[in-house]
């Protein structure tokens, strides 16, 4: 009978060691030549065939998987959670899995768990309770090692060999939290369900068992697994969450349910629900207790959430031309919230421009709810979003959320080390779908004002701190410049540097080489360099490798046959654009841009050639975006 025991307190250095022990011993393959910095650990996935150095999957690339079956208990206002479920995890590794770990996300709400920061009493419970446990059938005890929070390690007295499964089943309680963050009560009868059931943590071909310790600062990594889900909750409750609600029939009336169902045809908001109706008992069944059943197959997670008094809207949007496919877009909100009136056409309008423009990708799910609370934070097919008297600050939200459906949901990102692959894309994609909303000036100040003038402005060396660092490491605004303005400069760069149609294009086979998978960092640079044709290792080094800023000046210009030869100085180190504005004698200007391209060749000096129709009276650098480290070097006049 497998039995559980307590892991020594290395567990984390050696864990991996032993169950990678077989793909370790492996014979190396030949590499290709690279001048970017790679980890040990990421140098052996080459050798061993899972990875390859032109950014695809390798012959032998794999990846382990799960079919979790569960149901749900929620009956506010009793604030406790109740949970059984079956997990059937398939071991696709080369490896024989001694042990097993088991994250239980919602114990960095116990005294004593590791935290980013301070908490307040209201934010504390006694954590997730393991009722029963069984492994293959056999009722198993369960010890909570006082070592671990967030995750625990379970060995198994009988190994799981390579493509064999073995059953998990658990039964479970916790204490919602009175406090809501990325879960918890959002008022006396709405609860925010995510991260509450145990699950297997990652074990992948670089990192082996992922046990990084959930701080809630640093974000999630997770398989692609299939859920069956099912959420009791009493009568007059909604239930809104990840994947296909099974049966709407079984819980919903006819009125709202005939609402609810055009609202899948409907480009406009069809108001299935008020909370004046749940308060009338017009909306669900009249029943002891509701069963929601949701199914999802091929996602990283689920969340949910219930209230017996937000308003539900809903409508829907092409968002896949050639296959003719809507996906639904639907809003849950306090009626007093005068934002998410507007919020279905706000997720609406996301969907469309994500799927048509940038990434240029069609929505790969089928719909995306956004609920009213307090987090700002992305599940799948789900959005936690508070409620703001700006309704353009609430619509930039909302976008950046809903963006995030393709890094890292799509592309099984690892984002509690490299969140630069998911809020930097995220953050890319806000930029420019704010760039489409509100034109390129006001997008331009709000991305300056909201992702960058911090980093800038804090001359302090955790701020230049190279973007690949792992997250892990990284604290407060290091973290945050690191994960979201500096990495969607780099890609907004790089857009510059390629042109959009090759941008466009390495992006797309980054996104069809390894959505459903786990790619790295290098899988990124590597699909870049492959399908753009180009070496851009010089690029990356700069970008996402080196402390360096960005702080770019002229140091001189001087008058030609063809017009004028600036001399640029790049003191941070940083490619970045530029833009020089001339300033002509008569007060006209004109203005000449210059693509990351021109420091290709020496990365601290470029001299270029701008045309000049008249004459000349000073040249200035306007940096937009970009923002600059030291404005005092940015003009050159005939006096200097």
């Amino acid at each position: 009978m497998p039995v559980l025991v307590d892991l020594p307190t290395d567990f984390r250095l050696t864990i991996s060691g032993i169950v990678l022990a077989a793909s370790l011993a492996a014979p190396a393959a030949a590499q290709s030549a690279s001048s970017i910095y790679m980890p040990r650990a990421i140098k052996k996935t080459y050798e061993t065939g899972t990875r390859t150095m032109d950014g695809r999957p390798g012959p032998k690339y794999w990846e382990n998987h799960a079919r979790y079956t569960m149901t749900v208990s929620a009956m506010p206002p009793d604030r406790t959670i109740r949970g059984t479920e079956q997990i059937v995890y398939q071991n696709n590794s080369p490896d024989t899995l001694r042990a097993l770990v088991i994250r239980l996300f919602i114990n960095v709400h116990k005294p004593g768990a590791p935290r980013d920061g301070g908490t307040t009493p209201d934010y504390l419970t006694s954590g997730v309770h393991i009722d029963t446990f069984a492994v293959n059938g056999a009722p198993t005890p369960w010890r909570d090692s006082p070592q671990f929070f967030t995750w625990q390690p379970v060995r198994l007295a009988t190994p799981l060999t390579p493509h064999e499964s073995v059953r998990l089943r658990f039964d479970w309680h916790y204490e919602i939290s009175k406090r809501a963050g990325r879960e918890g009560m959002l008022d006396s009868t709405t609860y925010y369900l995510a991260y509450f059931y145990p699950r297997v943590s990652v074990f992948d071909d670089y990192n082996g068992w992922d046990t990084m310790d959930f701080t809630d600062l640093q974000e999630f990594y997770s398989d692609f697994n299939d859920y069956d889900v099912t959420v009791d909750v009493p009568a007059n409750y909604v239930v809104w969450g990840t994947g296909t609600l099974a049966d709407p029939s079984a819980n919903l009336q006819a009125d709202a349910l005939r609402r609810f169902q055009s609202s899948f045809t409907s480009d406009t908001t069809v108001h299935v629900a008020s909370g004046a109706d749940l308060a009338g008992g017009k909306i669900t069944r009249q029943q002891a207790v509701n069963h929601w059943h949701f199914t999802a197959r091929d996602v990283p997670d689920m969340a949910f959430a219930v209230s017996n008094h937000y308003d539900w809207d809903a409508a829907s949007v092409l968002v896949d031309d050639a296959a003719h496919r809507r996906a639904s877009v639907q809003a849950a909100y306090n009626d007093t919230a005068a934002d998410y009136h507007h919020m279905v056409g706000f997720a609406h309008h996301a969907l469309d421009w994500l799927s048509h423009n940038w990434p240029g990708v069609p929505y790969p799910y089928e719909k995306s709810t956004v609920v009213q609370g307090s987090a700002d934070m992305e599940y799948p097919m789900m959005v936690n979003d508070g409620s703001t008297p700006d309704t353009i600050f609430s619509r930039f939200v909302v976008e950046h959320e809903i963006a995030h459906t393709y890094f890292p949901f799509y592309m099984g990102i690892n984002e509690t080390r490299y969140p630069f692959m998911d809020e930097g894309w995220a953050t890319t994609f806000e930029f420019l779908i704010g760039t489409s909303d509100l034109g390129a000036a006001r997008a331009t100040n709000f991305f300056k004002q909201f992702r960058v003038a911090g980093w800038i402005a804090d001359p302090s060396p955790l701020e230049d701190l190279p973007i690949i660092t792992p997250a892990d490491v990284l604290k407060d605004a290091a973290y945050g410049n690191n994960a979201y303005g500096k990495p969607a400069l780099g890609y907004l760069a790089l857009k510059e540097l390629l042109g959009d149609d090759t941008f466009k294009k390495c992006l797309h086979a980054f996104i069809d080489r390894w959505h459903g998978k786990h790619p790295t960092p290098w899988d990124f640079f590597y699909t870049f360099n492959d399908v753009s044709g180009q070496n851009l290792d010089w690029f990356w080094n700069s970008w996402f490798f080196s402390n360096a800023y960005i702080d770019l000046g002229i140091t001189g210009a001087r008058r030609g046959a063809k017009g004028w030869s600036v001399t640029l100085a790049n003191v941070g180190g940083m490619p970045a654009p530029v833009d020089l504005l001339l300033h002509y004698s008569d007060a006209s200007i004109d203005t000449v841009h210059e693509t990351p391209a021109i420091w290709h060749a020496d990365l601290h000096r470029a001299t270029v050639t701008v045309p000049a129709k008249k004459a000349v009276a000073s040249i200035t650098v306007d940096h937009g975006i970009w923002m600059d480290a030291d404005s005092t070097n940015d003009r050159w006049t005939g006096k200097r």
